[in-house]
């Protein structure tokens, strides 16, 4: 019997939820967004991630249990309760100057919960595997552009290609460059002094890995285990907050 309670992939998607709750009633998003039901909708998961934590289901009855489905078409109402398919860009469009490294790192946040809802269905059709690395993504990336960090100069900023979209990526190895092709777990954002980071590089010794093999947007292939282990103890770590 899978012991459902310890599953990454739900408790990761439901600590995600419980940071979604924190942020929304104080988040200044501007723009014709629903707030109240935002906040409600995301209230009412808690049954369903009870529900799942306690059901201790297995095989092809947990990825497509009811309350897998109920999480997943509440997220989508919270999309609508946001402003559509495109809530972010608008978010970040009405943000004052002064407010946008701010509204830049609650937008992370958001989408962060909500892609770890919409992914969990997925995640779980994986079966019951009892590892960290199971609770985010982790894709394929192609850097696009790389800049030093204004405030850091041990750190580097890149915009990073995953196919369907893009995200920022705050490292420290000084030596990416444009068209690496990198593993990037999707993480839960962090802010390096106003700079909102979205993932990290998959890497050993200091080194991101530069050469990964892979469809762009997908699962990385012949990756080393060892370039795993920062992921797992980020993942452990998000939980224990």
């Amino acid at each position: 019997m899978w012991d459902t309670s310890k599953d990454y992939r739900i408790l990761v998607a439901n600590e995600a939820r419980e940071v979604y709750l924190n942020l929304i009633p104080t988040a200044s998003f501007r723009g014709n967004w629903n707030k109240k039901m935002a906040i409600e909708m995301g209230k009412t998961m808690n049954s369903d991630f009870q529900s799942l934590l306690y059901s201790y289901l297995e095989g092809n009855d947990l990825p497509n249990s009811p309350d897998v489905a109920a999480l997943t078409e509440k997220a989508e109402k919270i999309i609508e309760y946001l402003g559509g398919p495109d809530w972010n860009k608008t978010f970040l469009n009405g943000a004052p100057k002064e407010d946008r490294d701010k509204t830049i790192e609650n937008i992370a946040k958001v989408r962060f919960f909500i892609d770890s809802i919409l992914g969990l269905k997925d995640r779980l059709a994986l079966g019951p595997i009892n590892d960290p690395i199971m609770g985010i993504d982790i894709k394929v990336g192609e850097i696009m552009s790389v800049m030093k960090h204004p405030k850091a100069d041990s750190l580097m900023i890149c915009n990073v290609n995953l196919g369907k979209r893009a995200i920022t990526v705050v490292t420290n190895d000084l030596n990416v460059k444009e068209g690496n092709r990198v593993g990037v777990s999707l993480l839960p954002p962090q802010t390096f002094m106003d700079t909102t980071s979205e993932g990290m590089f998959l890497g050993m010794n200091g080194s991101i890995l530069k050469e990964v093999d892979g469809e762009l947007g997908e699962m990385p292939k012949g990756i080393p285990m060892d370039s795993l282990n920062e992921t797992r103890n980020l993942v452990e770590a998000f939980l224990k907050k």
